[in-house]
């Protein structure tokens, strides 16, 4: 599969998958932060283990922050089978898209 494999509009305050690795697949992502508000956000990023948590050796953006109306991008990640993309925003209207290539190992 190529193309977008996980999007999500963020609320506030809860951590949220938004993609998962399936079992036998080598991805190649990219992905989009965008601060839809007119306000400065803060926002986690993390390559989970278990769903919808985030462990302090798993991060890869931390408190991390996003100006009005802004984006962050993150490219050329490689997950292996399982690995979960969480996200996390101190506030609501930020949109997380995933985009890449799934391969079979």
């Amino acid at each position: 599969m190529s193309g977008i494999l996980g999007k999500i509009d963020l609320s506030a305050t809860t951590i949220t998958d938004v993609y998962t690795v399936p079992l036998g697949i080598l991805t190649s992502c990219n992905m989009n932060i965008c601060n839809r508000n007119d306000t400065i956000i803060k926002i986690r990023i993390a390559l989970s283990a278990v769903s919808i948590t985030q462990n302090n050796d798993e991060f890869i953006e931390y408190e991390t922050s996003i100006e009005p109306y802004g984006v962050l991008e993150r490219t050329a990640i490689l997950l292996g089978a399982g690995v979960i993309i969480t996200a996390y925003s101190d506030t609501a209207n930020v949109s997380v898209i995933v985009t890449g290539i799934e391969e079979s190992v």
